[in-house]
């Protein structure tokens, strides 16, 4: 008893110590924890994905080839660690034939993918920057018919990874959001993806999931992280201190669009049987014996393009993955022109919702359904657009909506959402 009340009697007389101590122990306890719920997801998902490996298969059908591109600078070097920790580990123990192709350069997976040889599934590791190279370097091959067919994953290890609310559960533990993401590969669920088209003057077009900005709230929100020392206050104050320059500053082009077109209907992904030989011979035979058609010459409907000059605080061409629906019958991107009549007050709040949501369209701003558009700028025009979060030169661009080019695999609850989500 007489050593208690001694030790009780030290901490109170060492109550700074005794209080540094207290915290330090129950953040380390903490810590702790966290890391042991890490790794009994990571045991579970690999026990889930152990059950896909024993799956036996014919000897005479090979392995499913799985290349991964990896960009380890993303989430600020981490993801290299966050790859081979939570993700790499269900790859393998899916029995597939798993080729890991690291980047080490800008613009380097766009590079790699015009070498790339056959395979049997795209898996993307990185953030929204690694998405747009890898999705750029696909479509521009030659053989891009072919090669758009392959289904793709996307693991996010990124800061930013706009897919990932489309295509998995919101989680905000990032090593059950990186397994999930791995397992859903394996199911092999998959949604069809708009992409864009945006094509300049000169330079190859480049390929886009999410959308193009262009405007003050962008420039602002390249400047964020300039503030970090000032906290949770950082996005307000780039917005705040980006209004000291021209304000209000708008934006001036010319813009030419198409309407929305009409969905056709679904290809089927498998491919009907061959039949018999008596019936390709049969075929050919009437075909060589029957007198060629005559050929009837179809009308050329003209398209009806519309065209607005606009001034802008902010323009954004968005495609509709963000609100992804499986079941409409017409294919259109959305085009937002924001008002440019914003307070100083207006814009610094609005700059905060739009860190969140980039391509939110808020009240006041004309919105525009069309399927191909032109944009005009005027010459001298300074600044840069946003695709996919990543800055390009601001020029004239025709962007063309390229509807369901590919498709991404997604966990299947988020799937039987957007099929309810359609019914009702």
């Amino acid at each position: 008893m007489a050593g208690a009340v001694k030790v009780l009697t030290t901490l109170r007389n060492h109550w700074k110590k005794t209080t540094f101590g207290v915290c330090l122990l129950s953040w380390g306890g903490n810590w702790l924890y966290g890391m042991h719920c890490d790794n009994l997801l990571r045991r579970a998902a690999c026990q889930e994905a152990e059950v896909f490996g024993n799956q036996l298969i014919p000897s005479s059908m090979p392995l499913k080839k799985a290349t991964v591109f990896l960009n380890p600078a993303a989430c600020k070097g981490k993801a290299r660690n966050l790859f081979e920790k939570n993700a790499a580990p269900i790859l393998h123990l899916s029995g597939l034939d798993v080729t890991v192709v690291k980047t080490d350069y800008e613009g380097q997976a766009k590079k790699l993918l015009e070498l790339m040889e056959n395979t049997d599934l795209i898996i993307i590791a990185g953030g929204d920057g690694t998405v747009q190279e890898v999705v750029t370097g696909l479509l521009r091959r030659a053989d891009e018919a072919a090669f758009s067919k392959i289904p793709i994953g996307f693991i996010p290890l990124g800061k930013t990874c706009t897919l990932s609310h489309t295509l998995y559960p919101e989680s905000t533990n990032q090593v059950q959001h990186i397994t999930n993401a791995t397992l859903a590969i394996l199911k092999g669920e998959t949604v069809p993806l708009d992409v864009l088209q945006i094509k300049g003057e000169k330079e190859q077009p480049v390929f886009a999931v999410t959308g193009l900005r262009w405007g003050s709230y962008r420039d602002a929100g390249v400047k964020v992280s300039k503030y970090w020392y000032l906290g949770p206050l950082k996005t307000k104050a780039a917005h705040f201190f980006s209004t000291f320059k021209e304000w209000p500053r708008k934006h001036q082009a010319a813009l030419m669009y198409l309407g929305p077109t009409e969905r056709p209907p679904e290809e089927p992904e498998e491919k009907p049987s061959r039949p018999p030989l008596y019936v390709r011979l049969y075929r050919r035979l009437r075909l060589y014996w029957s007198s060629p058609p005559k050929e009837i010459p179809q009308e050329v409907t003209p398209e009806d393009w519309e065209e607005l000059k606009l001034s802008t605080i902010e323009l954004s061409i968005a495609t509709r993955n963000r609100q992804l629906d499986l079941t409409r019958t017409e294919d259109f991107m959305d085009i937002c022109i924001e008002a440019d009549t914003v307070s100083k007050g207006q814009f610094v709040n609005r700059g905060s919702q739009k860190m969140r949501d980039p391509h939110t369209c808020p009240e006041g701003s004309q919105c525009i359904q069309a399927s191909r558009c032109i944009l005009q700028l005027p010459e001298g025009t300074e600044g840069s657009f946003g695709i996919d979060n990543e800055e390009y030169e601001a020029m004239p661009v025709e962007v063309k909506l390229l509807p369901r080019k590919l498709r991404f695999f997604c966990d299947p609850r988020m799937r039987e959402q957007m099929l309810h989500a359609a019914v009702q």
